[in-house]
């Protein structure tokens, strides 16, 4: 009786958690949105300064590191906020065309942006799943939380038939209705 009252709670466990990942997606897309609005801003910023010097934005940061260790510098930073926001944009783009199961799915692979995923994770807001795909990952993480701790406790339990075998005899039962 003790294993299924552990065992149902930690699919309850499992259920609350994983019934908040279409919430915390959505606040880590909102992050990424802002994150991306920024940093087209730089951009935008960085492509007028190489169009006020007659260049493209390549030819501009390759001529910008050339000018010494300072602009170079500078150069290296501008080079890694272009290449943050394609990232994050491409990132945004596959997320706000995927629905919350897909969402799901991508979340190994675009997720993990530790910048806004940790900013996200700071100011998240636990919600009660009150939409389907809430329920369905309700569901799954119930189910996982539970099926993880039945699969324990049946390795404990053989495990230790097994270590116990030989206390018991050769697999002989004692007759317990003799006297």
């Amino acid at each position: 009786m003790l294993l299924r009252v552990v065992t149902l709670a930690a699919g309850l466990t499992g259920a609350a958690g994983l019934s908040q990942f279409p919430e915390f997606s959505q606040q880590y897309m909102q992050r990424l949105g802002g994150a991306v609005d920024e940093l087209s801003r730089q951009v935008t910023r960085y492509e007028g300064d190489a169009a006020r010097m007659g260049m493209q934005l390549d030819a501009y940061l390759a001529a910008l590191a050339e000018e010494g260790e300072m602009a170079r510098t500078q150069a290296g930073n501008m080079a890694s906020d272009i290449a943050r926001h394609e990232r994050l944009s491409a990132a945004l783009a596959q997320l706000e065309g995927a629905g919350p199961f897909m969402r799901a799915k991508l979340a190994f692979e675009v997720l993990p942006d530790s910048e806004v995923a940790k900013r996200a994770l700071e100011t998240f807001k636990p919600a009660v799943p009150a939409t389907f795909e809430g329920a369905i990952f309700a569901g799954a993480g119930f189910l996982a939380g539970w099926a993880a701790l039945a699969l324990a406790f049946s390795i404990l339990r053989r495990s230790w038939r097994i270590m116990t075998a030989p206390l018991r005899g050769r697999g002989e039962t004692p007759n317990r209705g003799e006297a």
